[in-house]
């Protein structure tokens, strides 16, 4: 049984195709898709400022104003639901 993914439109042709593929019946002839490249200059840009924005953040609020975020953080971390 050959065929793309096109090919296959029964499920029960999609879990042979996989069990075929799982055993090496059959080569997985479909390659991964290669990630998406990055600019280099933006991810300089990127880094720079990510390492200076919590400091310059902090220097510029109050402290007043700082325990109030964290009062409301904690009030949201509280707020949440707990998942089992």
């Amino acid at each position: 049984m050959s065929g793309t993914k096109k090919n296959l439109r029964d499920a029960n042709q999609i879990a042979i195709r996989t069990v075929q593929i799982a055993t090496g019946e059959i080569p997985n002839d479909v390659a991964p898709a290669p990630p998406p490249a990055k600019n280099p200059a933006a991810v300089a840009l990127g880094r720079l400022g990510a390492s200076k924005g919590g400091k310059a953040r902090a220097e510029s609020l109050s402290k007043k104003r700082r325990i109030q975020i964290a009062k409301q953080a904690a009030a949201a971390r509280w707020a949440k639901p707990k998942t089992p």
